[in-house]
């Protein structure tokens, strides 16, 4: 069994917030070990909506500080990482006898505008859908729409990209890991985590233990703190559907449902439409989570109360789901309870401290883990100083309205390439896809093709930089060339990859 030297942080969860709270925890000159059990973002970070965005519902619940957070953190994201995060527009349709009156809108629309010290971002506006492209798609009867600013996110690039920051900066960084025991000896935390490829063992010792394990958050802190009967989250299950395009416009709509619920339909990957998301509780195991036929049909009938053309199960070319591990606050109802973060630091005279991490969104994963560094700072020790919100994430490092010119940059050198995978590559990897497409002068020299644009020289680069391992990982967390694979290619692909690691 191997032993490595005293670690200041063993972080446990390779979700957003883990990986993010690593990776600040590193560029401060912690030393840092991270273990996920699976692959990063195959739980909840890769099950979201996708959207960085202040939360406008959250305003009905009264989550003022969140939405505030949220708000201020859009552009600052934006900035660090405009290759998988850019500015969307949202169309929301408006008609006599709707759930919400128009001022209510007006209002929160208002505040949503002014709360966040909005600088690049475009200010809300009326439509008229009578002659509006956006009301083209839309039953005749929503003749008034408004529209707003919010941003997009590839929310599993997002995390994976923080977890390679994290490791440039000294970060020992392990997926597929499993945390198999936590105690307390001699004033430090041993941790024994298995490779759950080799089965191997490592020990490691850690000054302190951060507890980022999402829906397992209350499990880790079981056994940690062993305590039998911990509840401190509430398990909500949010599915999506995507579905054959229903719209061209490049703004997205948001929904107000007869249930007082909201869903979004989204320009998705070119060629689709995202629609979702639901809420419900979910008792059962996060890893086993899957779209419902109650579900399915849910989205579907809110979608077509909009769409001229109805939205059926034909459409459908792929689902998601996630369970969201949001802090119990007691809300009687799922769609109510809140999406803020709480983190609580246990710590008791002689024992190692544990910070336990409740909730958040992925707007405000930066934020969470400058507070989660400040309880850090608090109990082993300040090192360093707040320095997220100036960085880039690794291929981000050009102008938050610079993709146009990144994807001309690109083609410019790389002739060989088509605009739809000049532009893929751009929005995956930004400024890094110049380094793993390198010398190539021609397709032929990118490698084996698998499927859709998918090359031998970016499955390399997936499995060398980024921890891919599977068809999976590479298919719908790296990229979404899911989308355009066939069952055959994912075959190929996974024995590919197999055979590669081996």
């Amino acid at each position: 069994m191997a032993q490595e030297a005293v670690r200041d942080i063993f972080v446990i969860g390779g979700g957003i917030n883990g990986c993010g709270i690593a990776r600040d925890a590193a560029g401060r000159g912690y030393s840092v070990t991270l273990a996920e059990m699976k692959d990063f973002a195959s739980g909840t970070s890769s099950g979201a909506t996708k959207l960085i965005h202040g939360g406008l519902r959250y305003l009905e619940h009264y989550e003022f500080r969140l939405v505030r957070e949220a708000l201020m953190e859009r552009e600052v994201l934006w900035a660090m990482a405009p290759h998988i995060i850019w500015p969307m527009r949202f169309v929301l349709p408006f008609h006599k006898g709707g759930i919400r009156p128009a001022w209510l809108i007006r209002l929160g629309l208002f505040l949503y505008d002014h709360l966040g010290g909005r600088k690049l971002l475009p200010a809300t506006k009326s439509l008229d859908m009578r002659r509006d492209p956006a009301g083209k798609p839309l039953k005749p009867l929503f003749t008034k729409a408004f529209e707003y600013s919010d941003g997009w996110v590839d929310d599993a690039r997002l995390v994976v990209l923080n977890a390679r920051d994290a490791a440039d900066r000294g970060a020992d960084i392990m997926n597929r890991s499993k945390v198999t025991s936590v105690r307390r000896e001699n004033g430090l935390w041993t941790i024994n985590v298995q490779n759950i490829e080799s089965g191997d063992v490592k020990t490691v010792k850690a000054r302190m233990l951060v507890n980022a394990a999402g829906p397992w958050v209350d499990q880790v802190l079981s056994n940690a703190a062993g305590k039998n009967q911990v509840h401190n989250v509430r398990l909500v299950q949010g599915s999506h559907i995507v579905v054959k395009k229903k719209f061209d416009d490049p703004r997205a709509y948001f929904f107000q449902n007869p249930d007082n619920r909201i869903i979004f339909a989204i320009p998705y990957e070119t060629d689709f439409t995202l629609i979702g998301t639901t809420d419900r509780d979910y008792d059962g195991d996060p890893s086993q989570v899957r779209i419902s036929e109650e579900e399915t049909d849910y989205l579907c009938k809110a979608a077509s109360e909009y769409f001229a053309e109805p939205v059926t199960k034909d459409d459908i070319v792929w689902t998601y789901s996630a369970v969201r591990p949001l802090y119990d606050d007691g809300a009687s109802k799922a769609q109510e309870a809140t999406r803020d973060y709480v983190l609580k630091l246990e710590q008791n005279t002689g024992e190692p401290p544990l910070l336990n991490v409740f909730g958040g969104k992925l707007t405000t994963y930066r934020r969470l883990a400058e507070h989660a560094l400040e309880k850090i700072n608090e109990a082993i020790g300040t090192k360093g100083s707040p320095w997220t919100a100036k960085s880039s994430l690794p291929g981000g490092d050009f102008a938050p309205t610079g993709y146009e010119a990144e994807v001309a940059k690109l083609k410019a050198r790389y002739g060989f390439l088509s605009d739809r995978h000049a532009r893929r590559l751009v929005r995956l990897y930004g400024t890094k896809a110049a380094v793993f497409l390198g010398d190539a002068t021609g397709v032929e020299a990118l490698g084996r093709h698998f499927g859709g644009d998918l090359y031998e020289r970016e499955v390399t680069w997936l499995m060398e930089q980024e921890w891919a391992r599977t068809s999976e990982d590479v298919l719908w967390r790296r990229t979404k060339q899911g989308l355009h694979f066939s069952r055959e290619e994912v075959a190929a692909l996974n024995d590919y990859m197999t055979t590669k690691a081996a």
